[in-house]
């Protein structure tokens, strides 16, 4: 439980130390709902929506906190949302996960194109994971492993300087040691989530 307690407490320092962080907000809702504290998750997926509407996994998670409270209309509403936003966006696993979701609430589903074509990309540019926009690329894969060519294909050049920005933040608000790779792990898994990678 104490590793749990740490979590929460690292990413309340985070939230409090930049509140237009989204990230923060989003990593604090998770570590909420790991420690099953759904009332308190609700409220940081809420303020990550808030800070960036189009985070259409946060509307997953925050409708599953909702249904766990026992607010299932409220559920229903966020849902839908979501996968309006996903199908926008065209990420298709969060789209697909909330689809079925309503389903098993017997809710209905909103009209959605998933059937219609991407929008296409030119060379050079990539139809990118966080910011739903057909964008030009990062000159470069900005790792040499499989996690830096995933990148590469997903992620637009600046999505990839937004990141770097706030990775920075994510560096020094959580004081993460790179040379260890627990703290490698944290910070490859918030670097996951800005991007909407996962």
């Amino acid at each position: 439980m104490t590793e749990k307690t740490d979590r929460i407490e690292q990413f309340q320092k985070m939230a409090q130390a930049d509140p237009n962080n989204e990230l923060g907000h989003f990593s604090l809702g998770r570590a909420y709902e790991e420690a099953g504290r759904d009332q308190e998750a609700a409220g940081a997926y809420e303020k990550a929506i808030s800070l960036n509407p189009k985070l259409s996994k946060v509307y997953q998670l925050l409708g599953g906190a909702l249904l766990r409270l026992g607010r299932k209309d409220e559920a229903i509403v966020r849902w839908t949302e979501g996968v309006k936003i996903a199908d926008e966006r065209g990420d298709s696993m969060p789209r697909e996960e909330m689809v079925k979701l309503l389903r098993g609430q017997g809710a209905p589903l909103p009209t959605i194109k998933a059937s219609s074509a991407a929008p296409s990309t030119g060379e050079g540019d990539v139809m990118c994971s966080r910011c739903g926009q057909v964008k030009k690329k990062m000159a470069g894969p900005p790792y040499s492993n499989a996690q830096g060519k995933m990148i590469y294909e997903r992620v637009c050049a600046d999505c990839w300087r937004d990141w770097f920005h706030m990775g920075t933040k994510v560096i020094n608000e959580l004081r993460l040691p790179l040379s260890d790779p627990q703290a490698q792990k944290v910070f490859d898994q918030h670097m996951i989530e800005f991007l909407c990678l996962n």
